[in-house]
């Protein structure tokens, strides 16, 4: 079995809130942080049967199922945006399926929709029963799949539990097992508060576990979410996330964009607390320092001015407002992006994960350079 502790506690409660619709009132980040802050394993959804029925028809990885598909728009005739051998999808994604149906499943469903590679969200199957790292290794590579990295807890009040600041060889250890490049976090610099120092306290931990990382071989990451882009309570000049840039030694710590969160953060916060402009672009962020963003989560929105405080309403990727033909194709002109960057999908709380799985795939092959 993984070493991983305390896989299935505490989990199911947290994760089954989903987004109920477009429009709903459920508050997404919230959600999505309560549901994946201990996430160290899967939870149970629907009956095997039940999923398997729902995708009995997947798609083509070009997209060619259905023209009328949302997720088939941008189709050209140009040099596709998508790197090839870049698509992978956070697991976190899929975690009801892997729940019921296991791994191997999940993973000969990716194989068929094209994609290359898998960031994990814990390396039990919940109550589809256990799996060993070395058999998680062997069933990915089965299945044409990279392991490309992993979310892993930032710290916890737990001296045993499965985080970096507790236990940071223990984390390193399995990353390698399942020979993994990248292991990161989802967490936040908010370990000492939302001050200047508070993050720079954070940072030297990052600088900590990058070098630890690198010494294996690996490289260590951080997700953002969009309370990053916001300001120091004690600078109200200074946005964090330009701290945690500055502080942390770019040959050792990594950035993972999630792009949907990194839009919300664009939305609240391009103001300063006393209402002066600070407008920024996300993408701005990349294109200054490619070299530190070997990850992005593609997640999608719509924009929607009513949904409060966060300006977008997560979507299916290609059925949202994101204009990933532009951001991907900006990040990857010239020689630094293509052999670089890797593309993970991810919704918070699909509808219906294999489904959702299936369209981000077919409407990111689609999609073609202008011109």
């Amino acid at each position: 079995m993984s070493r991983n502790p305390r896989i299935a506690s505490r989990i199911t409660s947290r994760i089954t809130s989903p987004l109920t619709s477009r429009r709903g009132s459920a508050d997404p980040e919230l959600t999505h942080r309560l549901s994946r802050r201990n996430m160290l394993g899967v939870a149970a959804g629907a009956t095997a049967a039940a999923l398997l029925g729902a995708t009995a028809a997947p798609a083509q990885a070009d997209g060619t199922d259905n023209a009328a598909d949302p997720a088939a728009q941008g189709r050209g005739h140009g040099r596709p945006v998508l790197p090839p051998g870049r698509l992978g999808i956070q697991l976190y994604s899929l975690r009801d399926k892997v729940a019921t149906l296991g791994f191997a499943t999940v993973f000969a469903e990716l194989e068929k929709y094209g994609y290359d590679e898998v960031e994990f969200a814990g390396y039990t199957q919940g109550s589809a029963g256990p799996i060993s790292l070395a058999e998680l290794k062997a069933l990915t590579a089965d299945h044409g799949l990279r392991g490309i990295g992993s979310h892993v807890g930032y710290y916890s009040s737990d001296p045993a539990a499965y985080t970096f600041a507790q236990n940071l060889d223990r984390v390193l250890d399995d990353a390698a097992a399942l020979g993994l490049p990248h292991i990161g976090t989802a967490s936040g610099p908010w370990r000492y508060g939302s001050t200047v120092d508070g993050w720079k306290r954070c940072a030297e931990e990052f600088n900590r576990f990058g070098a630890a990382a690198k010494a294996r071989g690996m490289k260590f990451y951080q997700h953002n979410h969009s309370e990053e882009f916001s300001f120091a309570s004690d600078r109200p000049d200074v946005r964090l996330y330009d701290v945690l840039l500055a502080e942390t030694d770019p040959d050792l710590v990594h950035l993972e964009m999630d792009v949907f969160w990194a839009y919300v953060g664009q939305y609240r916060y391009s103001r300063r607390p006393d209402g002066t402009p600070a407008p920024f672009d996300p993408l701005d962020y990349v294109l200054a320092q490619p070299h530190r963003y070997p990850l992005f989560h593609v997640k999608d929105g719509e924009r929607d001015d009513t949904a409060a405080p966060y300006g977008y309403r997560m979507t299916d990727v290609g059925d949202g407002d994101i204009d990933y033909r532009r951001f991907i194709s900006e990040v990857t002109r010239g020689h630094q992006g293509r052999p670089g960057h890797h593309w993970q999908a991810e919704r918070d709380n699909p509808v219906d994960s294999l489904s959702f799985a299936r369209r981000s795939s077919a409407h990111l092959h689609s999609l073609r350079e202008k011109g």
